[in-house]
């Protein structure tokens, strides 16, 4: 199971929101690109990197720290926030980012998602409130089941889905179990887990499924509730 620490980046800064809100936002780093190299010298593989003001305008806002974590890092990079073309996705690839995030315009058109993901590496992002999808980062909540929706992308070639419980997300209150392992049952596709990752129980838990290829740290690092060396131990 891969642990992806994650970087989410407002007005350039690296930051935390919780369920969400972007008023909630919590400043951790004035410089992402540091946060990134500590991540990749502790051992892991994946950085989950989230552009919010992106999320909410549709077009990318955080570029240059983006290509600066890219730059200094060797770590492998997944990316969401915004990106609803495939010039915006061309534009990332070529900047060598591993794989993009697609999320509102998964549930928007699944066409186009189908489309690129035979083209790029796609993981499609499925934000749930009270199991419905959430869309426009996470400021609305669609008539559309999360499960419905994964199990639209189950032959479709993306490489991964990542499922969030917003209710949880932000919240250190314990990562959605149950709600993981019906995203990764409804697609059959890697499955990595978000929201609400606690401490290493959690990390414990979800290894122990054999269901769920990964999940997102984030708070969890920031706040010390989680030892993320021991975590990068329990998960391989």
């Amino acid at each position: 199971m891969d642990i992806l620490p994650a970087i989410d980046l407002k007005d350039g800064k690296a930051v935390r929101l919780t369920k969400g809100v972007m008023e909630s936002a919590k400043i951790y780093s004035d410089q992402p690109w540091e946060l990134a190299k500590k991540f990749e010298e502790m051992g892991s593989k994946w950085l989950h990197l989230v552009d919010l003001n992106g999320a909410f305008a549709g077009e990318p806002k955080n570029i240059e720290q983006i290509k600066k974590i890219r730059q200094m890092c060797d770590i492998e990079i997944e990316l969401g926030g915004g990106i609803r073309d495939e010039d915006t996705i061309k534009r990332y690839i070529d900047l060598g980012i591993d794989r993009i995030i697609l999320g509102s315009v998964a549930l928007k058109n699944a066409d186009f998602v189908k489309e690129v993901a035979q083209k790029y590496p796609i993981a499609v992002g499925i934000d749930a409130i009270d199991g419905y999808v959430a869309v426009e980062g996470w400021a609305e909540k669609s008539t559309i089941k999360a499960t419905d929706l994964a199990y639209e992308f189950a032959k479709a070639g993306v490489k991964a889905i990542i499922c969030t419980d917003v209710s949880k997300d932000g919240t250190l209150s314990g990562v959605n179990i149950d709600f993981t392992l019906q995203i990764a049952n409804a697609c059959n596709l890697d499955t990595i887990a978000s929201g609400g990752v606690r401490d290493l129980n959690d990390i414990k838990a979800l290894k122990s499924t054999n269901k769920i290829s990964g999940v997102i740290v984030g708070k969890a690092f920031y706040e010390g509730t989680l030892d993320l060396k021991e975590a990068f131990k329990i998960a391989t």
